[in-house]
């Protein structure tokens, strides 16, 4: 019976463990982060780090995602031909603007890099840039999808590059060059001759505080600044908003492991009660059922009355550990109906176990022929029906373990002890004379099970060898809100005499 109760305690250890680093794997993509559902199943992982450790890179894109990618590719390198075209059409063109197959060729350059801008952002970037310098070299006629393209992918490698120093080396390489490209253009317009006739020309009187060829080149150069900074801003601020993401899926996912540790701790402790509950109800009565079978044997051939008197106390342990039992399995039945979420109708229990039957436990215990008294101390109080049951059982174990381990011809003692804020209940016993000296029994479900008992009402518990000889176990209880009398504290204490 030991080994059922312990499989029926042994302590339930969680599945799942949370990732702990970057190394692990990224996860798939799964459901709404933060839904409000029972975990019935395996606790899914929606995230493969803590997005605040050194090192966490942004998941993957997905398969979607890329193929969203190749049709913006697409849908802008024809958008830059019809730009192209347009622009020849209406005579927007340079002085000697490049051959179309040339166009071509340097806007699709431009443009169908980005098919792959999530999976090489900073390799994209350097390609496009690249191409949009030599298409502006060559006077390719067509400006607007170029700069949206280049644009795009400075976006990118600031929301998708998983090396970040990369990423900024790759930035600051195409911003520092295109400025230096901005710069030397506007020295070579500084010192041509033939265009500053022609702005002479055009403006013989300066109108402003500066020329217009200064004006130009501020407003050129301010154009460039807010465009690379309004890339590499909404870029930083796309992988800050996806890292602010990761981080509310990893703890959501923290929280979800957290309630599921909750609810198998919960079944744990629910698993010892109950191995509790069926170790002190069958354990005590089985225990009767031996011994008075045992006396039974020994008379039938000689006394039939007293062989029937010990057959009648079997039937009656054995009636009591069943109504115990239909007790707690009915106590089960109850917990699973609330589980499920139906209304739990409370049922009277078969017998009430509290402090007031302890003389019956006594008697009983009198019939399996122990000789035990018992004696009550103080004015009884008002008990916690709960912390009352647990004194009944830790009392009906002391005496089991006193008919199981002490000698024969073994006196026991039951008291309870009213003291001021607390009661006492103490069960010891003289050894017998067949037990010998030895270290304390603390292997046992019996002395687990009481010492849990106590210390869930927050209480005292001990189990000790007494000086004289035997055994004693004694267990304090608090009582909330006690106000008990000077003459209660002084008859406890009348009672506490040949102790330990």
């Amino acid at each position: 019976m030991r080994g059922l109760l312990r499989g029926v305690a042994a302590r339930v250890v969680p599945d799942e463990q949370a990732p702990t680093g970057p190394a692990a794997e990224r996860a798939a993509d799964g459901g709404p982060v933060g839904r409000d559902v029972a975990v019935v199943g395996p606790v899914p992982v929606v995230v493969a780090a803590d997005p605040d450790e050194p090192g966490w890179v942004r998941p993957g894109p997905s398969s979607d995602v890329l193929r969203w990618d190749v049709l913006l590719a697409v849908a802008l390198c024809l958008g830059g031909l019809l730009s192209m075209a347009l622009s020849r059409l209406t005579g927007m063109l340079y002085e000697e603007p490049a051959e179309g197959w040339v166009s071509a060729l340097m806007i699709a350059a431009v443009t169908l890099p980005l098919a792959v801008r999530r999976r090489w952002p900073s390799a994209a970037l350097l390609v496009v840039a690249a191409a949009f310098v030599g298409s502006q070299l060559l006077y390719v006629p067509e400006t607007l999808i170029s700069n949206i393209a280049l644009f795009c992918a400075m976006y990118t490698v600031g929301a998708w590059e998983t090396d970040r120093r990369r990423g900024t080396v790759a930035r600051a390489v195409v911003v520092a060059g295109m400025i230096v490209w901005l710069l030397v253009a506007m020295f070579r317009a500084a010192t041509d001759p033939e265009l500053a006739a022609e702005i002479a020309e055009e403006f013989p009187e300066q109108v402003g505080a500066i020329s217009p060829l200064v004006a130009a080149w501020l407003v050129q150069l301010l154009t460039n600044v807010l465009y690379f900074a309004g890339a590499w801003f909404f870029g930083a601020h796309a992988w800050r908003s996806a890292r602010e993401r990761a981080r509310t899926a990893w703890r959501t996912h923290l929280l979800v492991l957290e309630r599921r540790r909750a609810e198998e701790q919960a079944v744990a402790l629910e698993r010892l009660r109950l191995a509790r509950e069926l170790h002190d109800a069958v354990a005590h009565h089985v225990s009767l059922i031996g011994v008075q079978a045992a006396a039974a044997r020994t008379v039938l051939g000689s006394d039939t009355e007293r062989a029937a008197q010990a057959l009648g106390h079997v039937e009656d342990a054995a009636r009591e550990a069943v109504s115990e039992l239909h007790g707690i399995l009915g106590m089960l039945r109850d917990g699973s109906d609330a589980a499920r979420g139906a209304a739990a109708v409370p049922e009277e229990p078969v017998t009430a176990l509290d402090v007031g039957r302890l003389p019956e436990l006594v008697a009983q215990a009198r019939t399996a022929g122990l000789e035990v008294s018992y004696r009550e101390v103080g004015e009884p109080r008002r008990l916690p029906p709960l912390a009352s049951l647990h004194l009944y059982r830790i009392a009906q174990e002391a005496l089991t373990n006193t008919r199981k381990h002490a000698g024969p011809g073994v006196r026991a003692d039951v008291r309870l002890r009213w003291l001021p804020g607390a009661v006492e209940l103490e069960v010891s016993d003289d050894g017998g004379a067949g037990r010998r000296p030895g270290p304390v029994p603390s292997g046992g479900m019996g002395l687990v099970g009481m010492r849990e008992r106590v210390a869930a009402e927050g209480g005292t518990f001990e189990a000790a060898r007494r000086r004289a000889g035997g055994f004693v176990v004694r267990a304090r209880l608090p009582l909330p809100g006690d106000d008990a009398s000077d003459d209660d504290a002084a008859a406890a204490a009348r009672g506490t005499e040949d102790e330990t």
